[in-house]
């Protein structure tokens, strides 16, 4: 991390799990075990229907909503579909776009989420742009090569200015609720190759301002020494994010010198 430049984050994704009702008795307890200081920003990325509850109950400690997913169409006969100005409605201020999920249920690809991302910019969201490789591209050592072109088509069109309001979350794939998690060795070094790819596109400045996640289960065993890399600034958190208790830890993990 290097908060000199940037902030950090640590967003939670909760999926499509809990329901409204369980909101209030998890802030609560996450309220209860969290650090007295912290240093980062926390959210949590629920399904769209929470959101509100999310806003509500997240007043107590700081903790800003997100959502899971958006429409790139502003508005129309999409039915099932949530657009940005509705996200923007109802008070989300980040929402994840490109999550390994989406492209592999949904069919989702590059282009796609390069439109989702600038439907949330246009409405003044953060999108959380998910960027990652399967593990057979990084047997055939093509990782780079992958996750480069995904940050150039996520960006495509972005100018630098609504650079600042985008997050990068690395998340390789073979990661993603499998238990296995890459060494902190391996995704600083991915970490740093895609802060490098956006310095090629808009410079040494912006690019050292736009915080980097990891996600690929993260948890409190392993927060510390993720966080301690120097181009992680924070993480995209799954199953703990769950645990108010495993999240807690997370966000105190963000407390480094």
């Amino acid at each position: 991390m290097n908060r000199k430049y940037r902030k950090t984050v640590i967003a939670g994704n909760w999926k499509m799990n809990m329901l409204a009702s369980e909101v209030k008795p998890f802030i609560e307890q996450l309220k209860e075990n969290m650090p007295k200081t912290r240093a980062c920003d926390v959210v949590l990325c629920t399904p769209a229907v929470m959101i509100p509850t999310m806003i509500k109950a997240g007043k107590e400690c700081k903790v800003a909503a997100g959502g899971q997913d958006v429409s790139k169409y502003e508005k129309g006969a999409y039915t099932g579909e949530v657009s940005a100005s509705q996200l923007a409605d109802i008070g989300a201020k980040y929402c994840i776009v490109g999550h390994s999920e989406r492209r592999q249920y949904h069919g989702e690809d590059d282009m796609l989420v390069n439109a989702k991302a600038k439907a949330l910019l246009a409405k003044g969201i953060s999108p959380i742009i998910c960027v990652g490789e399967s593990l057979e591209q990084r047997e055939m050592d093509l990782t780079m090569e992958y996750v480069d072109y995904q940050v150039k088509a996520a960006l495509n069109g972005i100018d630098a200015t609504q650079l600042r309001r985008c997050i990068i979350a690395y998340e390789p794939i073979w990661a993603i609720g499998t238990g296995k998690t890459a060494t902190a060795e391996q995704a600083q070094e991915v970490c740093e190759g895609i802060r490098a790819v956006i310095r090629k596109i808009y410079g040494a400045r912006p690019a050292r301002a736009v915080s980097i996640l990891y996600g690929g289960s993260m948890n409190a065993k392993n927060a510390y020494e993720l966080l301690a890399q120097p181009d992680i600034d924070g993480g995209l958190i799954g199953g703990a994010s769950l645990k108010p208790v495993d999240f807690a830890t997370i966000i105190a993990a963000t407390n480094q010198e």
